[in-house]
Formats: C-alpha cells, structure tokens, sequence
C-alpha cells in the first residue's frame, strides 16, 4: 500500500488525519506532500487548523486534513 493509500483510508476510517498521526502510525513524514498528491488526484479534502499546548506549556498549532463530504 502507497502512502498516499495509506493516507486515504485513515480519512475514509477515522475521520481525519494530522501530521503527528500520520508519523506515529504510518511512519509518512511529509503528510503536507501527501495531501498534495491526493487532491491532484481528485479527492476533495480540506484542513482545519487546531491550536493547542504542547508538554511544556507553549502554544502550538497543526493542520487536520479530513475529505469533505
């Protein structure tokens, strides 16, 4: 399985996908690369940008991909 259908189904399964997901459970290291790939493929996915803290208390934000329905 490619990473980009690695990718895909998380989505299809889960939901969503952020980059941390991404490394941890797929070892993809560029999840931005693979979300370009997929929409030039055709698929409609769009991101939402979370904040949050890290362990150490400072502000941090990421992207959470999802396809839109």
């Amino acid at each position: 399985m490619t990473q980009n259908e690695m990718v895909l189904r998380h989505m299809q399964i889960y939901g969503s996908i952020t980059p941390r997901e991404a490394m941890e459970q797929y070892a993809i290291m560029r999840l931005g690369a693979r979300i370009y790939d997929l929409k030039k493929m055709g698929h409609d996915i769009s991101k939402i940008e979370v904040k949050s803290v890290n362990r150490f208390g400072d502000p941090v934000h990421f992207a959470r991909y999802f396809i839109k329905n």
